[in-house]
């Protein structure tokens, strides 16, 4: 064989190989986690995605991002070093009482960390022994699992938890976005009560992802009015608790209706497995420029605190 050949040979290859890599990582989904924060108030925090992002480009979502085992120990550590970095709002306690808690910690600190964690100069947990603090992991309570289906080039497998803040955490620091980094992911950040949420989502005025518009209609239908009650959270605990918080969602997409909504078949309808009549399911209508998800409409017809006992067994 001559060089030339050989060298044409050597390069097919490469790109043979190249092709499969790609392709593998395209089908494997990539491990994250999101942290839905609510507040004294019954408003979830929400952030908006610099729209020249590669993933979820302009859209509203939840704090969060993929989880790295060179720096997380878990996935609830993931949603709390990654709403740290996108909001600035740190969730940690002392680990002493006389220690050098989050309340003695000045704002310059704390931006100076957050910046410096963003960019991976600093590990989140050795920011975290060296101001004597722990992560809340512990106020985490997980609220569904989301694959993203077969096709788009990025897919992910988001793990979602659940906390509240306390009446004097939540105006300790207000959330903002990570505009002092060279590569900024969020360009705003709010407080805002689901019911709100889906209403701008219905005027079109925000996008919402089938997950994030999953989660903030079932808040909706628990968090009523705007002063958080001990009922409140104990349905929501009680949801993080059964099957709903380990319900593991896979959607499958159907064909479009009249309308040009895709269906986003989720288990336990009936098409998944559910008994003749149930709808879980979300009706979906995507940009054809961008790819993205403009309106969502979700079609749910059982009681999830007692019908997502059904779903667990429901094979993806």
């Amino acid at each position: 064989m001559s060089i030339a050949r050989a060298r044409i040979w050597f390069h097919s290859l490469r790109t043979m190989i190249t092709t499969s890599i790609n392709a593998k990582e395209s089908l494997s989904p990539r491990p994250s986690a999101s942290l839905v924060v609510v507040n004294s108030s019954n408003e979830v925090l929400l952030v908006q995605r610099n729209p020249a992002m590669s993933s979820y480009a302009g859209m509203h979502v939840f704090p969060g991002g993929n989880y790295d085992e060179k720096r997380d120990e878990s996935y609830q550590m993931t949603a709390i070093r990654e709403a740290f970095e996108e909001t600035g709002l740190l969730l940690a306690s002392p680990t002493m009482p006389e220690s050098n808690g989050t309340r003695r910690l000045s704002d310059a600190v704390l931006d100076a960390m957050r910046a410096s964690t963003h960019a991976e100069e600093t590990f989140f947990d050795d920011f975290l022994k060296k101001y004597g603090l722990v992560a809340d992991v512990e106020a985490l309570h997980p609220f569904t699992e989301w694959i993203t289906p077969l096709g788009p080039p990025r897919r992910f497998h988001a793990r979602f938890y659940i906390t509240f803040l306390s009446s004097s955490s939540q105006h300790r620091r207000l959330p903002t976005p990570d505009s002092n980094v060279p590569r900024q992911e969020v360009i705003e950040t709010r407080f805002v009560h689901p019911q709100d949420a889906l209403a701008e989502h219905r005027a079109k005025k925000i996008a919402l992802p089938p997950p994030q518009h999953y989660i903030l209609t079932t808040l909706a239908d628990i968090l009523v009015g705007c002063s958080a009650t001990s009922r409140q959270r104990e349905r929501v605990n009680q949801l993080s608790a059964g099957a709903f918080g380990r319900m593991v969602v896979h959607p499958r997409a159907g064909k479009k209706d009249a309308s040009g909504r895709i269906p986003l078949v989720y288990e336990g309808d009936e098409e998944r497995g559910g008994p003749k009549g149930r709808l879980h399911r979300s009706l979906v209508l995507f940009s054809p420029e961008s790819k993205l998800p403009t309106e969502v409409t979700l079609l749910r017809n059982f009681d999830i605190f007692n019908g997502a006992q059904t779903i667990e067994s429901v094979k993806l």
